[in-house]
């Protein structure tokens, strides 16, 4: 299939003022700078990572924004842009298992990226019949990735016409623009199986049985493709591609924000600072949230519907005192009650009644993150966004920690309350203050209307030399939508198009520690 011809930026690209440096500003950094331009990065945080960044809490150091690693070539892309590579840079370890799963009546699954270890783990968990089903099911899942992988996921376009062909017909046949929920069904019949393979929509935004099926190459790279760990927390992929950025010439200037941008016609020509410098450029990548980038370029583009945004998270980070032999890297304690979580969340705007949980404990693959003898737990919770929620945050939050471990105590993690010895809270408030739309980091979600070519595009209408990255726009959200829309941000600039992946997109990496 051809490469379709898209739009890039006209006139000189020199010299690119990159505004945030979160994954999806480090990573347009890293491409353009690939390409011969010169960079400069605007970050208004002390430090890198924006919505994977890091930070330190008496002794432990927390990833204050994503904590699961998947498709880690994307990064490795990044870095081979400048010359340099990941071994270099970062040490990562492949997690074995990828996910604990623990249910409601006692029962549990470790999920393994390798095909025969985890079938004979659902053997033993629900039989061979189920087995045999996930081997299909695993393959309809890489089907998926490999159809989306380049000309979805990995492309820019200007149009919904842009992805009509034979790879929009065969996604068609495999059923990707049904309902992830019955898809997956049609595999497994066991009900909690069906929730490994299909919880994952919620980084989307949406229900399993209302996204769609396409949705299910995020199960691909978590359950396929495996879950990664780099040595020093998620948060050091950051540090790690801001530290290549600087190595290869550009500047990143920290504590320094984007105030405004002077224009001239449909063309900004410099960038004022928060601290009233006048930073002169030829393009702008714009990577904060969508409002935010808006209000700098004066206004949002019409849209025929008003934005739906995901869902959003309390997070729980703890130090604590001791272990507990029922937790993984990270275990996934699933409630009961799963069809009325999605409408609590989703609908009616209230708190988990029976809460479904990701429970992250880092220092088993890094003990470094803690003080000796001590572990890093993080506990996130999804609950409503601030647009769909109104709760009194402030005043719940603290309640509602207490309530998170009393349901984990309750599930097996007896003395949690007790062994905490500092810990911090964050809800959608504190989200909403850091300047994320309706109080969520999950940005908007991946409802049909906000996907693929339907989704806020990267170049800006009444701006020819601005593009937007970061989890706003397309491919969309999480780490590796994330890292590709840094690369398309810059392609645009570079008039590269659609550049062909520079390494193997076979989402298999082989780990620097075993």
């Amino acid at each position: 299939m051809g490469t379709v011809r898209v739009r890039s930026v006209a006139g000189p690209t020199d010299h690119v003022v990159v505004v945030g440096a979160g994954l999806a500003g480090l990573s347009a950094t890293l491409h353009l700078l690939g390409a011969g331009r010169s960079v400069t990065v605007l970050e208004s945080a002390p430090g890198p990572g924006g919505r994977a960044g890091s930070a330190t809490m008496a002794g432990y150091r927390i990833d204050t924004g994503a904590s699961v690693l998947t498709m880690p070539e994307l990064i490795e892309e990044a870095f081979a842009a400048v010359g340099t590579s990941m071994a270099d840079r970062l040490t990562l370890t492949r997690l074995d298992p990828s996910y604990r799963a623990r249910f409601a009546d006692g029962s549990s699954l470790d999920v393994h990226a390798d095909a025969d270890a985890m079938a004979g783990e659902v053997a033993r968990f629900a039989g061979p019949r189920e087995a045999d089903g996930y081997r299909r099911l695993r393959s309809w899942l890489t089907e998926l990735y490999r159809l989306q992988r380049d000309r979805f996921i990995g492309a820019n376009f200007d149009s919904p016409l842009d992805i009509v062909g034979p790879q929009l017909a065969r996604l068609a046949a495999i059923g990707a623009f049904g309902r992830l929920g019955p898809a997956v069904g049609r595999f497994l019949s066991d009900e909690r199986l069906r929730r490994v393979f299909s919880f994952q929509s919620l980084y989307a935004g949406l229900a399993p049985h209302r996204a769609l099926a396409a949705y299910g190459v995020i199960a691909y790279m978590d359950t396929v493709a495996g879950v990664y760990f780099p040595r020093g927390g998620v948060g050091a992929v950051a540090s790690a591609m801001a530290d290549a950025a600087t190595d290869a010439g550009a500047s990143v200037r920290y504590g320094t924000g984007a105030a405004w941008l002077e224009r001239t016609g449909s063309r900004v020509t410099a960038v004022r600072t928060s601290h009233g410098e006048r930073i002169p450029c030829d393009a702008v990548v714009l990577t904060p949230d969508l409002p935010v980038s808006y209000r700098l370029l004066g206004g949002a583009p019409r849209r025929p519907v008003r934005p739906r945004w995901s869902p959003s998270a309390v997070v729980l980070h703890a130090g604590v005192t001791r272990s507990w032999s029922e937790l993984a890297h990270h275990t996934v304690f699933f409630g009961d009650a799963w069809a009325r979580t999605f409408d609590e969340i989703l609908v009616r705007g209230r708190l988990m009644s029976d809460p479904s949980l990701l429970v992250t404990r880092p220092t088993a693959t890094d003990p470094g993150l803690a003080p000796a003898g001590r572990e890093l737990v993080s506990v996130l919770a999804p609950c409503p966004n601030t647009a769909v929620g109104r709760i009194d945050w402030p005043r719940v939050g603290p309640a509602y920690r207490d309530e998170l471990v009393g349901v984990l105590e309750a599930r097996g993690l007896t003395g949690l309350g007790a062994s905490v010895e500092v810990s911090r809270l964050v809800t959608p408030a504190d989200w909403e203050a850091a300047g994320l739309a309706a109080g969520t980091p999950f940005s908007l979600a991946h409802t049909f209307r906000q996907t693929g070519p339907f989704r806020p595009r990267n170049l800006v209408r009444g701006a020819g030399n601005v593009v937007l990255a970061g989890c706003g726009t397309t491919p969309g959200v999480g780490v590796p939508p994330v890292l590709v829309s840094g690369r398309l941000a810059a392609a645009r600039i570079t008039g590269t198009g659609n550049p062909p992946r520079t390494l193997s997109s076979s989402g298999r990496l082989v780990a620097t520690t075993p």
